[in-house]
């Protein structure tokens, strides 16, 4: 669990026009820093929960929200490194303290 803790992990993913904005998709989002989660630490988390779409802007944030396989829970912070084209990066940052 405590490589769990400290995973910072680069994702790249796709952008959709929301609103005239683009963004990538809040399921997106979720999905990739689920995948890159594992890949880092090699423990899935039971699920990463985000508030909404991330806007494609480099230094855009959002914290989501991690559930382990023993139901607690830990931030995701979740930022913007680039957008090149229709392709954002972002970091994705597991904090340190666990909530319940």
């Amino acid at each position: 669990m405590r490589r769990l803790l400290s995973a910072t992990v680069l994702c790249s993913v796709l952008l959709i026009a929301a609103c005239g904005e683009e963004a990538v998709e809040k399921s997106e989002v979720e999905d990739q820093a689920k995948q890159a989660i594992t890949q880092q630490v090699g423990q899935a988390p039971k699920e990463v929960n985000c508030p909404d779409d991330l806007k494609a802007e480099k230094g855009e944030k959002m914290t989501c929200t991690l559930v382990a396989a023993d139901d607690s829970e830990l931030d995701v912070e979740v930022t913007v490194t680039s957008v090149e084209g229709d392709t954002a990066r972002f970091d994705v940052q597991v904090g340190e303290e666990v909530r319940r």
